[in-house]
């Protein structure tokens, strides 16, 4: 098999803390993304996802630190200094952020914006060809004419992610990461979105990093699903074979709260029981024991062990 696109390996990331302290908030995390994969981090809010991405990035907050390993194409991005990484943002790697509102610019028209990546990396030999390319992309996101000389205020929450896609595609990335794009979409639009990307991929040859909260809706349009929780990956697989039997209990208690089509007013849903555990909660154990149906002393005690598809004590291999 060929070198993954994106490889993460054994990736920590402590964060400042009150008075000093140091929270270790990701705890070895491994993932790789191929060419033309799509590949979801799925969890609660507060499990790492989100985290994980703006490490790939190189967005952490001051005073966070990183070890690990993290590399695209081969290239070590943990060594990278600012300079390098204003080549390789927008250029290389692209991000989706979770709430267009504030990530575009509500003083610029959309299609100044989504030229300017074009412009920055010298996609276009003038101004006119850096618009004609901002106008097709837009125009494959489902943008028209009028939409493309709005600005964002002026667009409905489905179109200004429309708008964030196609800013980031601008650079002719290699990867995409997306994180939470469709968490302010009804029901319709979300689905639209998420095949959307999943056409793109396709297009493109581009790896794609999604990230979700939403299981049931994400499983099925991607090729690979990881399960974060508490900073570790709780699970992983392809996306078919997860659905099929998912293992770990907190998978299982994801996939158990989902809401059901069709389902009637007499039958409940199943919400977990408590809550994502904050940074200065968690200990050296499993994060998800104090809610974890299977927990036993050792849960609590120890890390769970890792054999390449779940990290659990009390599941067997």
């Amino acid at each position: 098999m060929s070198a993954p696109l994106l490889e993460v390996r054994d990736l920590h990331v402590h964060l400042p803390g009150v008075g000093g302290a140091r929270l270790h908030a990701l705890r070895g995390i491994d993932l790789s993304v191929a060419r033309g994969e799509r590949l979801a981090l799925i969890g609660e809010s507060g499990s790492g996802k989100t985290l994980t991405a703006l490490a790939i990035m190189g967005l952490l907050p001051d005073g966070a630190t990183t070890t690990g390993h993290v590399a695209l194409d081969g290239r070590d991005l943990l060594t990278l200094d600012e300079d390098a990484w204003c080549g390789l943002r927008g250029r290389r790697v692209a991000m989706v952020f979770q709430e267009p509102l504030t990530a575009l610019n509500p003083l610029q028209r959309v299609l100044a914006q989504v030229m300017e990546p074009i412009r920055l990396h010298r996609l276009a030999a003038d101004r006119s060809q850096a618009r004609d390319r901002a106008m097709a992309l837009l125009a494959r996101v489902g943008l028209d004419d009028r939409q493309a000389r709005a600005y964002p205020h002026q667009l409905s929450g489905g179109q200004r992610q429309r708008a964030l896609i196609a800013m980031a595609l601008a650079g002719e990335p290699d990867l995409l990461i997306a994180d939470e794009p469709t968490t302010a979409l009804d029901a319709r639009l979300r689905v639209q979105v998420l095949d959307l990307l999943g056409e793109l991929v396709a297009e493109r040859g581009m790896g794609l990093l999604l990230i979700s909260h939403d299981l049931a809706l994400t499983a099925r349009r991607v090729d690979r699903l990881q399960i974060l929780y508490g900073g570790r990956v709780m699970e992983q697989g392809d996306a078919p074979t997860l659905l099929a039997q998912p293992r770990h209990p907190y998978t299982q208690a994801l996939w158990a709260a989902r809401p059901r089509l069709g389902a009637g007013r007499d039958q409940p849903l199943h919400p977990l029981k408590g809550n994502v555990p904050a940074l200065t909660q968690l200990g050296e154990g499993c994060p998800f024991a104090p809610r974890c149906p299977l927990a036993t002393a050792r849960c609590v005690d120890q890390p769970p062990l890792f054999d390449g598809r779940i990290a659990c004590w009390e599941v067997s291999p």
